[in-house]
């Protein structure tokens, strides 16, 4: 059995485990959880990962050791190079981390694939989670952020949706967590974290809520999901646990733009990165047998 090791890189964190490529989950034995301080200084960044790899990767040979890594953008996913000039990670702007990895993991460059966030959960939703029998997805997860991603039966990439006009601001402004916190306020001028704190109030003021988000993330899908065709929408995220409470008014809106999409919800969420990241380093690996 390949020996695969699959990573989510966010901010504040570093999320990886061993993945079973036959069963196609994760290991969960393996499953390790460590904080980063992305604003911190190159060396401790990297020493940060290496601890965390080295604790998943202990037991594995590392001749045959895959690795796939989901990591957000800007950046060169081929060539493993950050391009991230502000905020986080600033310290290894331009700096090729994929040669960084390989070298203090003493294996080849070759063993190691990025892949961008968004993409890898749609990827891990392709290889072990709710839409493995469709040939072309659309994703998106909905929580600090908005994420886009589109299978087209071969491989996800990311649409970067998030900063496109919409109303009159940009799509996240109206889809992430934040449109809940400051359209609460709007509307009640009390405050809330996000859509788990809502879910405490009153009824009333909950229903406003959702019907509202529902009219937005309906426009959303109709003025750009539906360009893609999809036979199937798929979404991860914080908000996506909510989406009982808005489901009825956002099928409403699409039956009366005679969009016939099916809409699934995540089963595996936080571990879909490290599954799909997995999934995409056994799928680049192999296309590179064939060459």
């Amino acid at each position: 059995m390949q020996n695969i090791a699959g990573i989510d890189i966010g901010g504040s964190h570093i999320t990886m485990a061993q993945v079973d490529p036959e069963k196609r989950e994760i290991i969960s034995s393996t499953y390790v959880r460590e904080h980063v301080d992305s604003f911190g200084p190159r060396e401790a960044i990297f020493s940060a990962w290496i601890s965390a790899i080295e604790k998943v990767a202990v037991d594995l040979v590392k001749k045959d050791l895959l690795i796939g890594i989901a990591m957000p953008g800007p950046f060169d996913y081929e060539n493993g190079i950050s391009l991230m000039q502000q905020g986080k990670f600033i310290d290894i702007y331009k700096v090729n981390i994929k040669k960084e990895l390989a070298e203090r993991l003493s294996i080849s460059p070759d063993q190691i694939h990025f892949v961008n966030d968004a993409g890898a959960f749609l990827e891990g939703e392709v290889f072990g989670g709710c839409v493995q029998d469709y040939s072309r997805i659309f994703g998106i997860t909905l929580g600090t952020g908005l994420g886009t991603a589109f299978y087209d039966g071969e491989v996800s990439s990311d649409e970067d949706l998030w900063d496109s006009p919409f109303i009159d601001s940009i799509c996240e402004d109206y889809l992430a967590t934040r449109w809940f916190v400051n359209h609460y306020y709007a509307l009640t001028g009390e405050k809330i974290s996000g859509t788990k704190d809502l879910l405490d109030k009153p009824e009333e003021i909950q229903n406003k809520m959702f019907d509202d988000y529902a009219d937005s993330f309906a426009e959303f899908i109709v003025k750009y999901v539906k360009n893609y065709d999809p036979e199937v929408l798929v979404i991860g995220g914080n908000i996506a646990k909510v989406y009982p409470y808005f489901k009825k008014r956002l099928n409403q809106h699409l039956e009366e733009h005679k969009i016939n999409l099916p809409i699934k919800i995540s089963a595996i969420f936080e571990d879909a990165a490290i599954l799909g990241a997995a999934g995409y380093a056994l799928k680049k690996a192999r296309i590179n047998l064939t060459k």
